[in-house]
């Protein structure tokens, strides 16, 4: 029987998303992200009771430096991994089943999508996923609706522009923009 230890373990191994007990494990689990999702997004709450229901759903703590305005997104949930003093704008949508990675002093924005997971482009393999982690260094800003796609390192103290798709990974102390992402400047430039 697939639990979630055994699910982190396969994601770790670089194992893929396929089978009927791997698809039936993922919908149970973006079920459970959907209740918990609902109770934040629906009502007021403080921003310590955003932290609590943040720990719920990532089923980890959450620093208590950590500041997110919902609503937020996830059709996961348990493969989030946030540092201390992280900010999340509004509209966020993380799709976190590969893992995502981010580091201490984050600034992201809002309506940001991080998608870990891929589809197969066969037609008899549509259906299984392919995944891999994105990983976000410390004191990165991520502007208003930047996508980032599986498998992206984003370089600590980095920027990357509003609006920009990032399909490659990102250096350190870079500013990068468009679509697809390309080096702008440096930030020491």
């Amino acid at each position: 029987m697939m639990t979630l230890e055994i699910f982190r373990q396969k994601i770790a191994d670089g194992e893929p998303l396929e089978g009927v007990e791997m698809i039936s494990f993922m919908r149970a689990q973006s079920d459970a992200a959907r209740r918990i999702l609902s109770e934040l997004n629906n009502a007021y709450h403080t921003p310590e009771e955003v932290q609590q229901i943040f720990a719920q759903l990532t089923e980890q703590e959450t620093d208590d430096t950590f500041t997110l305005f919902p609503p937020f997104y996830t059709d996961f949930g348990r493969n989030i991994h946030i540092g201390k003093r992280v900010f999340i704008n509004s509209c966020c949508q993380f799709q976190d089943q590969g893992g995502i990675y981010i580091g201490d002093d984050c600034l992201i924005g809002h309506s940001v999508i991080l998608a870990t997971l891929n589809h197969h482009f066969v037609p008899e393999q549509r259906q299984n996923l392919s995944h891999a982690p994105i990983r976000i260094g410390r004191g990165v800003w991520l502007g208003a609706r930047v996508t980032i796609l599986p498998g992206v390192t984003i370089g600590d103290y980095a920027v990357v522009a509003a609006g920009a798709v990032v399909t490659k990974d990102v250096p350190a102390r870079a500013i990068v923009g468009g679509v697809p992402a390309k080096m702008l400047r440096s930030i020491d430039d």
